[in-house]
């Protein structure tokens, strides 16, 4: 009997995307610390777009040309020089970010979702704990292929993000084609750690970056709390709208 199941791929490193065929898959982009997080909670929070950029400079030049809207990331866990607001999820609360727009630029994420376009991917969501539950609807109602893409730490694996594809995929699976040992590997690594997401989460490297050397324990804390800001971030021409 022929199945018919669209396929499902995690790719677990920005420097694994070119191995994939987007062109006729949905993309999520998955930067659980922080910027998939920050992405849905601007948005669940009001914000008219977030707009996704690989440079700070780019940020930096858009906003100029749009009324009302905030540039904002980071470089290795700190605001970015030349910005005033960074890409800690707690930041853009409906007073802050409601009805404005925001541009953001990150270390991994945006820079994934750029790579992304430019290996012509036909659809692109960004996925995060706090949208579990939209991403994985969207993902069965589109029932077209699926690469989870992972953004890593500066293109290394990283398992927070690999955490996250493992979630998407327990969900999921049974909508889904899956030969694919790093998704295999990816739901049995959130089996071990799904009772206590925020437990485990002091195992991860990138938890000890921003938690010893800047304090961003309740930034954890909101990545890794799944359906907090449950929204559907998805890419049209340029923008994250929600959708």
């Amino acid at each position: 009997m022929a199945n018919n199941k669209p396929t499902l791929y995690t790719c677990l490193s920005p420097a694994l995307l070119h191995l994939y065929d987007l062109r006729n898959a949905v993309v999520v982009i998955i930067d659980v610390f922080r910027a998939t997080s920050t992405i849905a909670s601007a948005l669940h929070n009001g914000a008219q777009c977030v707009i996704p950029v690989d440079e700070v400079a780019k940020a930096i030049a858009l906003s100029k040309n749009i009324e009302g809207s905030i540039a904002a990331g980071e470089r290795d866990g700190q605001i970015a020089e030349g910005l005033q607001h960074g890409n800690s999820p707690l930041e853009y609360d409906r007073d802050f970010i409601g009805n404005r727009t925001l541009v953001l630029t990150t270390t991994n994420g945006t820079r994934l979702l750029q790579m992304a376009l430019d290996n012509e991917a036909d659809t692109i969501i960004t996925g995060s704990f706090p949208n579990l539950s939209a991403v994985c609807d969207f993902l069965i109602k589109q029932n077209k292929n699926v690469v989870l893409g992972c953004a890593g730490w500066k293109d290394r694996y990283n398992l927070e993000d690999t955490l996250f594809a493992g979630a998407v995929i327990s969900r999921i699976k049974e909508n889904f084609t899956i030969h694919c040992d790093s998704s295999l590997s990816a739901e049995i690594q959130y089996d071990l750690a799904k009772d206590d997401l925020h437990g485990f989460a002091p195992k991860l490297t990138h938890y000890h970056r921003l938690v010893d050397r800047f304090g961003l324990i309740e930034d954890i804390r909101f990545c890794m709390t799944p359906d907090i800001a449950n929204v559907l971030p998805l890419y049209k021409e340029g923008m994250l709208l929600k959708g």
